[in-house]
């Protein structure tokens, strides 16, 4: 066999690349080198508002503590209003009605009703120490019920003071004069009155106030309906009126 010599193997020269062998990446710079990251400002609109809301709180208490003292202040003194005053509503009462000239003629037009209708109403101040003022009162009468009601005129009623423990007797007075009516009801009307049997009305608007040691408080519309019964039952008894006030507060 014959004898093969080495060849010696050429080393390669400093900084010498392979043109086959892919590049390596270059190394990642230094930790301290890398860009530092700036912090992005919040914008205003979302920036907490420490200040404003710390005084919106504070009024608020303090419109709640305002509203329960004042709360608190007005039951007590309601409470002692009426441990001192004990107030009482006034009451009312039909005493008298009384029809006069009480006349139906039978016209070529048809019947006409003639007639003075008055009415005495009984008011009465239970409180020992409280005064009632009424404004002026627009008063207006009727006769019959249901479809035959007819109105026997309307009058005004001066206002006046009524003191503690009092009783006032309201004389009210209307008349019609050759007023027409159906003849039909002018038929009804005139056989219930000659039995007594005829049905009366009286209804008032007004304003009531309350005076407690010489002062005023307030004045409260009412509306005071009175009778609702007939002629004969009217001479043995004297019937109570409703008030109605707020428009939904009856009181009998």
């Amino acid at each position: 066999m014959a004898d093969y010599q080495m060849k010696p193997v050429l080393q390669k020269p400093p900084g010498y690349r392979d043109p086959n062998m892919s590049s390596p990446p270059p190394p990642p710079p230094p930790i301290s080198q890398q860009p530092m990251r700036k912090a992005v400002p919040m914008p205003t609109s979302y920036r907490p508002k420490k200040k404003r809301r710390s005084c919106c709180r504070f009024c608020c208490c303090c419109i709640c503590i305002t509203l329960v003292l004042f709360i608190f202040l007005l039951l007590v003194g309601t409470a002692v209003f009426y441990l001192w005053f004990d107030p009482k509503l006034p009451t009312f009462s039909l005493a008298s009605f009384r029809l006069d000239g009480f006349k139906l003629a039978d016209d070529p037009d048809g019947a006409s009703l003639s007639a003075t209708a008055v009415a005495r109403v009984e008011m009465k101040n239970p409180n020992s120490k409280l005064v009632f003022y009424y404004g002026n009162t627009d008063v207006e009468m009727s006769v019959g019920s249901g479809n035959d009601e007819t109105g026997m005129g309307e009058t005004t009623v001066n206002g006046f003071r009524q003191g503690p423990k009092n009783s006032t007797s309201v004389k009210v007075e209307t008349t019609v004069k050759n007023q027409l009516v159906e003849r039909g009801l002018a038929k009804r009307l005139a056989a219930k009155f000659q039995s007594k049997d005829l049905v009366i009305n009286v209804v008032a608007k007004t304003k009531v106030g309350l005076g407690v040691g010489g002062i005023k408080i307030g004045m409260l519309a009412v509306n005071l309906r009175c009778g609702g019964v007939s002629l004969n039952k009217l001479d043995t008894d004297s019937p109570q009126c409703t008030l109605n006030t707020l428009k939904w507060l009856n009181i009998k």
